[in-house]
């Protein structure tokens, strides 16, 4: 085994997030969480997770075992707060879980987010991590903080804990998923006398200066290496207009800036074994696909016809660019007498109310399910033929790569994640995998939607384009070994060289 295997093998890693598909999973987020762990493993690092034990997590399905009990947590108040620390571990192939109990601020509490003491609740969280792991036998060699709800880790390390003999030599990784969360403050209207610039003391658990502090500032500020989920975010967050502000700062770190794109789990999402399919099918059996289309037909109700199907699978948010798609919708169906749409998410009651009056004024056409649901998105990935991703702003995307993996081809912006994987098509070459328009306005994605159905009518043209998207790969092992690298850099950084890297991944 040569050095660079050696050193792989033997990274400690601690894996934090607010949230852990499929414990409690809200969004990408979590999948990222459970996935990317997985598959650091399946590379060798010993990966294991922390997250906090929400009220909804059934321990009859995951039989939690008690670690810990009592850990204390100090603070300057006149109580301290008591956790205990729980584990779990689905199979040896899945990492390792550790869990925070404590019943006032995770318990009783059903949901992930949302709550006025959210700046508490996951202050609270690095806060025991830190105490779990004075006293645990098992230190990580890198902390990986996802977002802002873990982003008061590296301050942590590198100011509260600089002196502890085991804390002191933790590297820290910190991934910015959404850089428009900060933390539990409105960022874009903050008052010079309540802006933070993350060089003064974290605040104590129960003083109202910590909901005004700036979690993401602080964990770019104090982290070891800053990654991004796509490398074209990396870039776009240098800029005023998608920096939220932090723009100044990223430039000023932008040495240990990384953008390293997600992926998606190739054994979860699998059209050829899934047993959410009614057809199962690969990129070669493709035409299969159109079993899944009648399905998908009778499924929302809609007319058995052989006109595309758009769809959406999504947050019902701004930043998903649904105001474009109420723009072209009517003119769409007035020009295209057999397209169809469904679209599942949930959100934004305003959307929620404009889909609603959209499915009764086009019968037959629409089909909506306005709520989360995490079994018939792969259904729709199987059955339509367009996904519509016309977002404001898209770090990584997910809904890209798995309609892809199913063979729904994707009309998305030109933009962050969306922009690395997908590839327009290109009609000189017959090439691409998706269709891509780079203004954020209504005529740009009606007229790419326009595109990609001038392609579905020629049948031969677009099954190559099915052919090509299915075969794309976003796998998570090419995306781990790059986080492999940052581990190793970060370590290097926290304790002197390790070994002479030719790092794979593209530092700006």
């Amino acid at each position: 085994m040569n050095s660079l295997m050696k050193i792989r093998n033997n990274i400690k890693l601690l894996y934090t997030s607010a949230e852990v598909y499929p414990y409690a999973g809200v969004g990408g987020l979590g999948q990222v969480s459970y996935f990317l762990t997985k598959a650091l493993k399946k590379e060798g690092v010993d990966a294991r997770i922390i997250m906090p034990k929400y009220g909804n997590i059934d321990e009859e399905r995951y039989p939690l075992k008690m670690l810990y009990e009592g850990l204390k947590i100090p603070t300057q108040s006149q109580r301290d707060i008591i956790c205990n620390i729980k584990v779990y571990q689905e199979s040896e192939e899945e990492p390792i879980v550790y869990f925070i109990e404590n019943k006032e601020f995770y318990e009783t509490r059903s949901n992930v987010y949302g709550y006025s003491d959210d700046h508490i609740r996951f202050l609270l969280l690095s806060l025991s991590i830190m105490e779990f792991l004075k006293i645990s036998t098992w230190v990580p060699d890198v902390i990986n903080c996802a977002d802002w709800h873990t982003g008061h880790i590296p301050n942590l390390l590198k100011v509260n804990y600089k002196d502890d003999p085991k804390l002191s030599k933790i590297s820290t990784v910190f991934s910015i998923h959404n850089i428009v969360h900060q933390g539990l403050f409105d960022h874009k209207n903050t008052n010079d006398l309540d802006f933070d610039n993350g060089r003064g003391e974290i605040a104590d658990l129960f003083d109202p200066a910590l909901q005004k502090q700036n979690f993401m500032r602080r964990a770019i500020m104090y982290a070891d290496i800053v990654s991004t989920v796509s490398e074209k975010y990396s870039k776009e967050i240098l800029t005023p207009e998608y920096s939220e502000g932090l723009e100044h700062l990223l430039k000023e770190v932008r040495t240990k800036l990384v953008g390293i794109l997600n992926g998606i789990d190739y054994t979860y999402m699998n059209p050829e074994t899934d047993i959410n399919v009614v057809e199962n099918y690969d990129w070669r059996s493709s035409i299969k696909r159109h079993i899944n289309k009648v399905a998908l037909q009778k499924e929302f109700d809609l007319e058995k016809s052989n006109g595309p199907i758009l769809s959406m699978v999504t947050r019902l948010d701004d930043q998903k660019g649904l105001d474009l798609v109420i723009e072209i919708l009517d003119p769409l169906f007035l020009e295209y007498k057999d397209i169809q749409f469904v679209i599942i998410g949930s959100g934004d009651g305003r959307y929620i109310s404009y889909f609603q009056k959209l499915e009764k004024k086009y019968p037959k056409r629409v089909g909506t399910h306005l709520m989360a649901d995490f079994i018939l998105p792969k259904k729709v990935f199987s059955g339509a033929d367009m996904i519509l991703i016309p977002s404001r702003f898209e770090p990584s995307g997910i809904t890209q790569m798995e309609s892809m993996r199913y063979g729904c081809i994707p009309i998305a912006r030109n933009i962050g994640g969306l922009s690395d994987s997908i590839t327009d098509f290109n009609m000189e070459n017959i090439s691409g995998n998706g269709f891509l328009f780079d203004n954020y306005n209504p005529y740009s994605l009606y007229g790419t939607i326009v595109r990609a159905i001038d392609q579905y009518n020629n049948i031969g043209l677009w099954r190559k384009i099915v052919e090509s998207a299915m075969k794309t790969d976003f796998s998570w092992e090419n995306s781990a070994r790059k986080y492999i690298d940052i581990y190793i850099r970060a370590m290097n950084i926290t304790n002197g060289p390790i070994d002479k890297l030719g790092m794979n991944y593209q530092i700006f």
